[in-house]
């Protein structure tokens, strides 16, 4: 990944979407903001017992950051779910209950917070339309990815072979110890996580990064690009759920295609 500071602000951009023209795109650190602690200090969700305030200042900063108006941002209210919304221009400004995917084809900025759970980014250069997905655990057994590429093709017309991928910082397999109701749990869900879920000396460990990368194959995507950045392992960048002891911020990321570059539905 490609990291970038600016006027205190610290984000990360992948290669492989950086390198395409009318795409802006940003995974914020937690550095850069106002909030005090245990939110120190670019926290960006407003249900972590945060200053409110200090939330707003902390996105109008980020919004400043990539010249986004406030109206043209779209976020959803993050429950561990599967639901994609299709979004356009008449909601910008808007946060739409119950939702951990946002797809678009319109200049609309895609707007999700994570602190250990992954972020899943989609872009098709063909139609131009653009994803944003949030995967925890729960969603990662739920086939998250696989939906937000379901989404994308059934709304926009994009295939998966066109589609490239990148998926986030988050926890790593390093630091996702995890028990054995969650091996069960993970497992009957989706049968495929087995290879994921590896035996060390102190108990189990999950790779929520091969899990979502094996899902978006399995889904016909190609192009994937993994960032490999724990977020436990890197709390003096990142919010974690885990390695902040459970109460902490969370961190912002944006993607949005520009008005002139979107294309109409392939036909």
């Amino acid at each position: 990944m490609i990291r970038i500071r600016d006027n205190g602000l610290v984000y990360y951009q992948f290669e492989n979407l950086a390198a395409h023209k009318g795409l802006t795109h940003a995974v914020f650190t937690r550095l850069g903001g106002v909030s005090l602690p245990p939110y120190d200090s670019l926290n960006v969700a407003s249900v972590v017992g945060d200053d409110p305030e200090a939330v707003q200042t902390n996105r109008e900063r980020i919004y400043a950051a990539l010249n986004l108006p406030p109206e043209r941002v779209v976020t959803g209210y993050q429950v561990h779910g599967t639901r994609v919304a299709a979004v356009g221009a008449s909601l910008g400004g808007h946060l739409l209950p119950a939702t951990d995917g946002l797809i678009t084809n319109e200049p609309v900025a895609l707007f999700l917070r994570f602190a250990d759970c992954v972020p899943i980014l989609l872009f098709d250069p063909v139609t131009r339309a653009t994803g944003a997905l949030h995967a925890g655990w729960r969603g990662t057994a739920a086939g998250m990815a696989a939906e937000g590429v379901r989404h994308m093709r059934q709304q926009f017309g994009s295939r998966p072979e066109d589609l490239i991928a990148c998926i986030g910082p988050s926890i790593g397999p390093c630091c996702y110890q995890v028990g054995a109701d969650f091996v069960e749990a993970m497992s009957a869900a989706w049968p495929g996580a087995q290879p994921f879920i590896q035996n060390t000396p102190d108990g189990p460990h999950a790779d929520l990064w091969g899990m979502n990368r094996q899902q978006l194959l399995d889904a016909g995507v190609r192009q994937i690009e993994v960032a490999h950045l724990c977020t436990a392992c890197h709390t003096d960048e990142f919010f974690s759920h885990r390695g902040n002891g459970g109460r902490t911020g969370r961190f912002g990321v944006i993607l949005q295609p520009t008005k002139e570059t979107t294309k109409t539905r392939r036909h």
